[in-house]
């Protein structure tokens, strides 16, 4: 039995857990009304992303997967940064941060 808890994962338990977080991720933006909310299930969609780059980074030995993976990580920070910025502007102009509000901005 030893045996069997001694051995690391492999490239499978990965693919399941980034698997898992992108679906609880996609869930978050169908179902989420709140702007942050929505905000938060994209960044969980792009950390399962990054999980998939790194698993096959260090299951195939190439190390340019740990690359994309650290660009992608820095896009996803700019995008978090954004994002908040225009949710407080939405913020102190319709004092609401839900993602519907901005649709009455239309003419």
């Amino acid at each position: 039995m030893s045996e069997i808890m001694s051995q690391p994962p492999g490239l499978t338990a990965y693919l399941l857990l980034a698997a898992m977080l992108f679906c609880i991720g996609l869930y978050g933006v169908i179902s989420r009304k709140n702007s942050i909310a929505i905000l938060l299930s994209i960044e969980l969609m792009a950390n399962a992303v990054n999980i998939n780059l790194a698993a096959f980074a260090r299951f195939s030995g190439n190390l340019l997967s740990q690359g994309f993976a650290l660009f992608s990580i820095a896009l996803t920070v700019a995008e978090v940064v954004i994002g908040l910025a225009i949710v407080i502007l939405l913020y102190r102009s319709h004092k609401s941060i839900d993602a519907e509000a901005p649709t009455a901005l239309r003419g």
